[in-house]
C-alpha cells in the first residue's frame, strides 16, 4: 500500500458507499404504504426505485472524467449537497412523477460517494491491496443492508414513511460535513487528465475495448444487478405474498445484510491466500445456484419463506466477495485512468440494477415468478461473462496477486 488508509478515511469511505444501500433499503418496508398515501398502481413505486438508479448512472459517467480534471473533493462536495436537498423534496411529494423525478436526483447526487470512493482506493492503494481495502470498507458499508430496513420500519411505525427521507437528508449532511473535514485529495497533479468531450468518449470507448476489464465489469454488474432485482422485488414477494408485517421487514432483510458482511471478510483472509480472480470465479456460482433455486420453486409452485429466505442469503452473500475483487481486477491496469474506470464500473453495476428495477416493475403479475426469473438470468449472465470473456476456468489457485 503506498499510503495507509487511516481507520477514519475507511470509516468515511464505507458511510460513502454506505449511502446507495441506505437509500434503496431504508425505504423498502414503506413501498406499501408510500402507494397507498400516493394512492399509486401496482408496481407504480418499483419505478421510482429504478428511476433512482437512472440518476445513479447517468451521474457516475459524469462524476469520473470530473474528478480526473478536478480531484475527487469537488464533485463530493456537490454530490453530497444535492443528494440532501433532493431528499428533502421527497418529504414533499404528492404524486408518481415527483417521487420519481426528485429520486433521480438522490440518485445523481447519491451516487458521487460509490464512484469516488473506488477511485480514492486506488489513487491510494497498489492494485493488490485494492481488494482488501474494499472488503474492509464494506464491514462498514455492509451494516447498511442491516440497519437500513431495520430503522426504515421502525421510522414507518413511528412518524411515517415521510421521517425515512429526513433521516437520509441528514445522513447526506453528515457525510458532507466528514468529507470537508477528514478527507485529503489523493489526485495528484501528474495524474490529472484534461476534460475535453471528445476525449472522455475515447477514454470510454478504450475501457469498451478491454476484454480483460469488460468481463470483470460484466460479472460484477450482472451480479449486483442479481442482488437488486431481490432489493426491488422482495417487499412484495415478503410483504404480500408471505404476509410478512412491515415492521418485520428489517429483520428478515437484514439477515441477509449480515450474510454480506461476513461474506466479504471472510473474503478478507482468503486473499491472503488466494488470488482475486479466482475467489471471483469461484464466487460467481453462488448468485448461479441461487436463482436456479429460486425459480425451480417458483415454478414448481414451492412458494415457502425458508426456502425463499435461503436462495435470497446465498445471493446477498455472494456479492461481499463479488464487488470487491471484480472491482480490484478491474481496476487494476487503470492507475490513470482511476476515475472514468471507476465511473463505468458503478455505471454498468447500477445500470444493471435500474434494468432488474424495472423489470420487476414491468413484469409485475401478482406473483413471485418476475423476480425469480430476473435473478436467474442476471446470476447466469454474470457467470458466463466471466467464462467466456476472462476464460476462467483455467485459472489455477495459487497466491495472492
Amino acid at each position: 500500500m503506498r499510503l495507509s488508509l487511516r481507520a477514519s478515511w475507511l470509516v468515511l469511505l464505507g458511510a460513502l458507499t454506505a449511502i446507495a444501500p441506505m437509500s434503496t433499503d431504508m425505504y423498502l418496508p414503506a413501498f406499501p404504504a408510500i402507494t397507498r398515501a400516493l394512492q399509486l398502481a401496482p408496481g407504480g413505486v418499483e419505478l421510482s426505485f429504478s428511476s433512482y438508479f437512472v440518476g445513479v448512472l447517468l451521474g457516475m459517467l459524469c462524476y469520473g472524467p470530473l474528478s480526473d480534471r478536478y480531484g475527487r473533493k469537488p464533485p463530493l462536495y456537490f454530490g453530497l449537497a444535492l443528494y440532501s436537498l433532493a431528499s428533502l423534496a421527497i418529504v414533499q411529494a404528492a404524486s408518481l412523477e415527483s417521487l420519481v423525478g426528485w429520486r433521480f436526483l438522490q440518485g445523481i447526487g447519491g451516487c458521487t460517494g460509490t464512484v469516488l470512493t473506488t477511485a480514492i482506493v486506488r489513487d491510494r492503494c497498489t492494485p493488490q491491496d485494492t481488494a482488501r481495502v474494499l472488503s474492509r470498507i464494506m464491514l462498514v458499508m455492509g451494516l447498511a443492508p442491516i440497519l437500513a430496513p431495520l430503522g426504515g420500519g421502525l421510522l414507518l411505525a413511528v412518524w411515517g414513511w415521510q421521517a425515512i427521507f429526513l433521516v437520509l437528508a441528514a445522513f447526506g449532511l453528515s457525510c458532507l460535513l466528514a468529507v470537508h473535514l477528514l478527507l485529503d485529495e489523493t489526485l495528484t497533479a501528474e495524474r490529472v487528465q484534461p476534460l475535453h468531450l471528445g476525449l472522455v468518449l475515447r477514454r470510454y470507448a478504450r475501457l469498451c475495448g478491454d476484454r480483460q476489464f469488460l468481463g470483470y465489469l460484466l460479472s460484477q454488474a450482472f451480479a449486483a444487478g442479481a442482488m437488486f432485482a431481490y432489493i426491488a422485488g422482495s417487499p412484495f414477494v415478503l410483504l404480500e405474498l408471505q404476509g410478512i408485517e412491515p415492521s418485520h421487514y428489517g429483520l428478515f432483510f437484514g439477515l441477509n445484510g449480515i450474510g454480506l458482511l461476513l461474506a466479504s471478510q471472510f473474503n478478507r483472509r482468503l486473499l491472503r491466500r488466494y488470488s482475486a480472480s479466482l475467489l471471483l470465479a469461484r464466487a460467481l456460482w453462488l448468485p448461479l445456484g441461487a436463482g436456479a433455486l429460486l425459480l425451480s420453486a417458483e415454478l414448481a409452485g414451492l412458494r415457502s419463506l425458508p426456502l425463499l429466505m435461503l436462495g435470497f442469503f446465498v445471493l446477498v452473500a455472494s456479492i461481499g466477495v463479488i464487488n470487491p475483487n471484480a472491482s480490484a481486477m478491474a481496476m487494476v491496469s487503470q492507475g490513470d485512468n482511476a476515475g472514468v474506470a471507476a465511473a463505468m464500473l458503478g455505471a454498468t453495476t447500477f445500470g444493471m440494477g435500474m434494468l432488474g428495477g424495472v423489470f420487476i416493475g414491468l413484469a409485475h403479475d401478482g406473483s413471485g415468478l418476475p423476480l425469480a426469473l430476473a435473478i436467474s438470468a442476471l446470476g447466469t449472465a454474470a457467470w458466463l461473462a466471466n467464462r467466456l470473456l476472462l476464460g476462467t476456468w483455467r485459472v489455477a489457485d495459487g497466491a495472492p496477486a
